[in-house]
Formats: structure tokens, C-alpha cells, sequence
């Protein structure tokens, strides 16, 4: 049901271009964009919680600055690692694959992906979940899909952010991260939607319950083609699936380096 639900917001966002709400790149216009974008929300199938959101979500300001000034991905490999404090995620890692090892054998076994990359993407996404982000979800994702800049790329994620709030996953207060990323490691709404795993069996998807993040993380690589045995390295076959996690690729390089660490 919930990857019938992204692949139709999807369809819908992909077949209606003349319909698209009029994205601007200052605050001024967002109010009237929400009651556009609504329309499109409605033929997504976002039903009456999911557009009250839509209507209180805030023009993100923070998320536009942060948009505008990633200057951590121009870093060299070396200084990022540094300045994500790439040894502390590695020992981290490392005693949390040994006091867990169960439930990443369980992981490895059902979805094929290594104890190593999952740690890896959790320290450096939420430093193990110490810090998920203080940014309203709804409205971060909704200002970014407001904007000009990559609006294409964020309106799934906005219905899906809408969807979830529909389904009681998320409300207009759950925070996350400047670009509406949620939970543990961070997902979009819409790959939320489509790769979450409820894992701890509790009869929902819940991305801030780290059991269920992970699991979606494992999924998420799964899904996107990760080959089980097969090695991560740049150059090997796994590391093209890395790279679907971030688009940036000193940030993939570091994944894989700090997950081979870990799995010793």
C-alpha cells in the first residue's frame, strides 16, 4: 500500500506539468504556492491531515540558507572525514556492531547488507541518532519544493511528507533535519514512504525508533540493487548503491571507507 501510494504521487507530479503550482526563490510568494500545490496534492491522493499541513507549513528560512551554502561537500576527502570526525564514528561503530551483533547478523541475513555500511551511514547522518535535527519536516520539505531551484526533485518527498501526516506517521511538529529529512538516518519523506521497514513489529513505520530506521536503511540499499557478498569499495559492485544514499561524492567515498573500518 505504501509504495502503491509514492508510485501514484509520482505518476501524477510526472503527468500534470501544466497543473504545477508557480515555485518562486524569496518567501513572498509561498502562501499563494500552498494553495496551488494543494491541488496537486489532492490528485496524489493527500487527504484532509495531510493538507491541513500543507496550509500551516512556515517558509523555511533556514532551510534556504542551508541550501545555498553546502560548502561541506567542496571539502577534500580528507578534510571531510575530518570534520565529520570520521575516527569516533569508526570506534562507535565498532562497539555497537559487537553489543548488537544479533540484530546486524539478522539485517545482513534478510537484506544482504554488512553491519559496517548501516553504522557507517547512521554515525555520520544523526551521529547514532544523538542529534535527528531541529527543523520542522513539513514545512522544510514544502519551502523546498517551493523554491525554483530543484523543485522536480522535492515534490514527491512533499506529498509524501503529506501522506505521512495523513497516516499518522509524522505531524506538522516532527522535526528533522534543513531538507525535511527524517529519523535515525535520515530518510526523504517519499523514500520514507517507500522503503520503510517496520521492524521492531509494532504495526507501524517509525523512522525516530532506531530498530525500524535501520532496517529501512538496509532496505533502501536492497532495493536500489545491492548485490549480497559483493564488495563496497569504489570500483566494486556495491558502491554504485552507496551512491544512491547521497548524490554528493565525498560523502559516499567516506561511507564506504568508514564502513570497511568498521567491519574490520
Amino acid at each position: 500500500m505504501i509504495l502503491r501510494s509514492i508510485i501514484f504521487a509520482t505518476a501524477i507530479l510526472a503527468t500534470a506539468p501544466a497543473l504545477a503550482a508557480t515555485c518562486g526563490n524569496t518567501s513572498a510568494g509561498f502562501n499563494a504556492w500552498k494553495k496551488e500545490f494543494a491541488s496537486e496534492a489532492k490528485k496524489a491522493g493527500v487527504k484532509k491531515r495531510g493538507l491541513q499541513a500543507l496550509a500551516s507549513a512556515s517558509y523555511a528560512k533556514g532551510t534556504i540558507a542551508a541550501d545555498r551554502n553546502q560548502k561541506s561537500f567542496k571539502y577534500t576527502l580528507e578534510k571531510f572525514m575530518k570534520v565529520r570526525g570520521a575516527p569516533t564514528i569508526v570506534a562507535k561503530g565498532k562497539k555497537r556492531k559487537a553489543s548488537s551483533a544479533s540484530f546486524f547478523n539478522s539485517l545482513e541475513k534478510k537484506y544482504g547488507v554488512p553491519a559496517g555500511v548501516i553504522l557507517a551511514i547512521h554515525g555520520m547522518e544523526t551521529g547514532f541518532g544523538g542529534f535527528m535535527g531541529n527543523s520542522q519536516v513539513v514545512s522544510a520539505i514544502t519551502t523546498l519544493t517551493y523554491d525554483c531551484r530543484r523543485s522536480d526533485f522535492f515534490k514527491p518527498h512533499a506529498i509524501g511528507a503529506l501522506i505521512l501526516v495523513d497516516q499518522g506517521a509524522i505531524t506538522t511538529a516532527t522535526k528533522g533535519a534543513k531538507h525535511g529529512e527524517l529519523g535515525h538516518t535520515q530518510f526523504l519523506p517519499g523514500n520514507a514512504l517507500q522503503y520503510g521497514v517496520d521492524a521492531n513489529g509494532d504495526g507501524r513505520v517509525d523512522f525516530y525508533n532506531q530498530t525500524d530506521a535501520l532496517a529501512s536503511t538496509a532496505n533502501f540499499l536492497r532495493q536500489k540493487g545491492w548485490k549480497p557478498g559483493k564488495g563496497y569499495q569504489e570500483g566494486q559492485p556495491n558502491f554504485k548503491v552507496i551512491k544512491q544514499w547521497n548524490a554528493a561524492g565525498v560523502y559516499q567515498k567516506a561511507i564506504a571507507i568508514m564502513a570497511k573500518r568498521i567491519d574490520g
